[in-house]
């Protein structure tokens, strides 16, 4: 099989969606599938489109190169766009404009997680046929060990992001670290963030961990208690998922996919005002969410053979697919609309 995926991979610390992008890539390719990171194969089976904004530096293709890849080489590959993002998570404008826009073109969507799928589908119009495929980490890197509260130190408590935009939380972990620098839960507990730090935001106790991944993160995460995630509208995430499969129980928001990640292996709070509560809640019942985390199952292997599994099932149907495509879509104007949409993203992107 000939898959071309329309990132570009980087190594070291990054974003959840460059670790898919790793994940699957050598999944695939272990089992002796062809991956193509460009459009240059004239013999594409199948076209993942993961992100429609060309002018990201992780971005390889777009909606558009695939529309001339259709036209002008091979009409009989089949399209799949995977859908990670949403406006709502980072307060941008325009985006889930695009990302319609470039599903017009599209065989299949993946979403991943079904509280995406909802969030968009009250929007805009989005392929019949779909799946929800759920992230997942490697856990031979993310290793399961049965946790217990320290006796002899502070319980320690950690999250870590890439990205420093304030939705991942920080209203939150500003919050938890007043607490700690101003109330006697600084006696008991300790907060680490691993990754990097909105500007100008000023912190008193927190203990601030440059960006890490793979074994350095896992090892660093071993060395805590408690994962938190505070992230708002988070569409998935691969963060509190490597934070699950180390062992560590949650203390998850109620926001976005996160209950649909997170429900049974920890607490969900609201926000600021029950954190603390729930926290303590957390804290109260550690060892029965602790003996939870040995089941916790968004794995990378299991993410991974879904795709394929979806790639398989599409190709065996490939002739009945093709004939439902919608032709009027690789149109001039729908050219337009979608350059549109990716226009308006990036002005208003620069503007805020």
């Amino acid at each position: 099989m000939n898959i071309a995926i329309g990132m570009k991979i980087t190594q070291g610390p990054f974003g959840g969606g460059n670790q898919f992008g790793k994940y699957l890539s050598s999944f695939l390719q272990n089992l002796g599938h062809h991956v193509f990171f460009d459009l240059d194969c004239d013999k594409l089976d199948i076209i993942l489109l993961t992100d429609p904004r060309t002018s990201m530096q992780s971005v390889t293709f777009g909606p558009l190169e695939i529309m001339r890849y259709v036209n002008d080489i091979n009409s009989s590959v089949l399209l799949v766009q995977r859908i990670n993002e949403c406006d709502e998570r980072k307060g941008t404008h325009g985006l889930n404009r695009l990302l319609s826009a470039a599903n017009g073109i599209m065989d299949h969507t993946v979403f991943i997680s079904s509280w995406l799928e909802r969030l968009h589908r009250k929007q805009n119009l989005f392929t019949k046929n779909s799946s929800v495929i759920k992230n997942g980490a490697d856990r031979s890197v993310f290793t399961y060990q049965r946790k217990q509260l320290p006796t002899d130190r502070k319980i320690r408590l950690v999250t870590h992001h890439w990205s420093a935009n304030w939705n991942k939380g920080w209203d939150v972990y500003s919050h938890l670290d007043q607490l700690l620098a101003t109330t006697n839960l600084g006696e008991q507990l300790e907060f680490s963030y691993i990754g990097n730090v909105p500007a100008k935001t000023s912190l008193k106790v927190t203990n601030i961990i440059p960006p890490l991944s793979g074994a350095e993160l896992a090892q660093e995460l071993h060395r805590h208690n408690v994962y938190i995630s505070a992230s708002v509208n988070e569409p998935a995430g691969m963060h509190h998922i490597e934070g699950a499969l180390c062992g560590l129980p949650l203390l998850y928001r109620n926001s976005g996919a996160l209950p649909e990640y997170c429900n049974g292996y920890g607490i969900r709070f609201d926000g600021v005002t029950d954190f603390k509560e729930c926290l303590e809640t957390l804290v109260e019942q550690y060892d029965v969410f602790a003996q939870h985390m040995s089941r916790y199952n968004h794995t990378s292997e299991r993410m991974c053979q879904e795709y394929l599994d979806l790639f398989e099932r599409i190709l065996r149907h490939r002739d009945g697919i093709l004939s439902h495509r919608q032709r009027k879509n690789f149109s001039l104007l729908h050219k337009f609309v979608i350059r549109g949409w990716q226009n308006v993203y990036r002005l208003t992107s620069m503007v805020e």
